[in-house]
């Protein structure tokens, strides 16, 4: 018995943008179905994270649309796609940007502040999936108290503690040695397949790549499908 292709989540339809007159993404279109793991390949310039910023709702296509789950982030005002980045997606930087005056815990616990989830049920929630992570050692701790490998668990943490429906993954491993990327990949892997989490993660390497469901390549601006 074969079975059913997961539910469009993403879809860009010829989506164009340009930066000082460089146009970086030309007439681009992808679909992503629910729950997929999608590794998306480029050399640096080629657009990787403009294509991630639009999907994220944090920038916007010069023409073309981006929709999730029937929902086109063009046609929300503002304030709505702030709250439906802050409820839906979840964003995996390279650099963590993890807040250094807050710890550990509290840096995972701020999505769920943030929409409004009660003291308790936060903390509870955080350390559950910290401990889920291997830093149970490490909730009181501040960012500059602990390795890279361990700061972007913790990001990948607060991405998921208020279940999205979406992580966004710009080069999450583009910082850490080859031992500790692979173990954060697992982990990132791992936590989307058990909760069913559509992943869109931003490469220049096809070891990373591979790890994906799917892969797609930028290059002049457009989105190409790699064969496996």
């Amino acid at each position: 018995m074969t079975s059913e292709p997961p539910a469009k989540q993403i879809e860009l339809d010829c989506v164009c943008k340009a930066y000082d007159g460089h146009r970086v993404l030309d007439s681009a279109s992808l679909e992503v179905g629910g729950g997929e793991a999608v590794a998306i390949l480029g050399r640096s310039g080629s657009g990787k994270s403009t294509l991630l910023k639009l999907i994220g709702g944090l920038d916007t296509p010069d023409s073309g649309s981006v929709v999730h789950a029937g929902r086109s982030l063009s046609a929300m005002s503002d304030r709505e796609r702030t709250r439906f980045r802050r409820e839906t997606l979840g964003f995996v930087f390279q650099f963590f940007n993890l807040i250094p005056t807050l710890t550990v815990v509290e840096n995972v616990r701020l999505p769920l502040a943030l929409n409004g989830v009660g003291e308790v049920q936060t903390r509870q929630r955080a350390e559950r999936l910290l401990h889920g992570l291997g830093l149970a050692d490490c909730l009181d701790r501040f960012p500059d108290e602990i390795s890279g490998g361990e700061q972007q668990r913790v990001a990948i943490a607060r991405a998921l503690v208020h279940e999205p429906d979406l992580i966004i993954a710009d080069e999450p491993t583009g910082n850490l040695d080859v031992e500790t990327a692979e173990q954060v990949l697992a982990v990132l892997g791992a936590a989307c397949r058990e909760r069913r989490t559509t992943l869109l993660m931003a490469t220049h390497s096809s070891d990373v790549a591979a790890t994906a469901d799917r892969v797609v390549r930028i290059r002049n601006g457009r989105i190409e499908e790699v064969a496996r």
